[in-house]
């Protein structure tokens, strides 16, 4: 089992920046790629970024590409999100999530363990 926990969310007004951490315990070892998540009311569950634990690559979706960067620091079984740019459709509950082995890193149902989320809210 892998436990996940995000930090960071909160309130802020649009063009404003936030990072968002998340810890990995438990069978750390066995993650292969870790993925940010958002879910806004009324809306489906959408891809943010993703990362590889070893290569560290990484993949953005369009909406947020050249205003939010996903790292990792392997030593704290941690990977963050800094949003720069905020805009006010980026309010949503954001998740952590974790996978075991290789393939689509963009798909919710790829991944093996999500965290509780943490709450992201731009203001106009």
């Amino acid at each position: 089992q892998v436990q996940l926990v995000e930090s960071g969310g909160g309130l802020l007004q649009a063009g404003g920046s936030l990072r968002l951490s998340c810890a990995a315990s438990g069978r750390t070892f066995s993650m292969y790629r870790m993925g940010w998540f958002r879910q806004a009311p009324g809306k489906e569950r959408e891809f943010v970024a993703t990362i590889t634990w070893g290569a560290g690559s990484t993949t953005y979706a369009d909406s947020v590409k050249g205003r939010f960067t996903i790292s990792r620091d392997n030593a704290k079984n941690t990977v963050y999100l800094q949003m720069n740019s905020l805009k006010p459709e980026d309010t949503a509950v954001y998740y952590c999530a974790a996978k075991g082995g290789a393939g689509l890193g963009n798909v919710p149902n790829a991944y093996n363990y999500w965290g509780q989320g943490t709450q992201v809210t731009v203001s106009s």
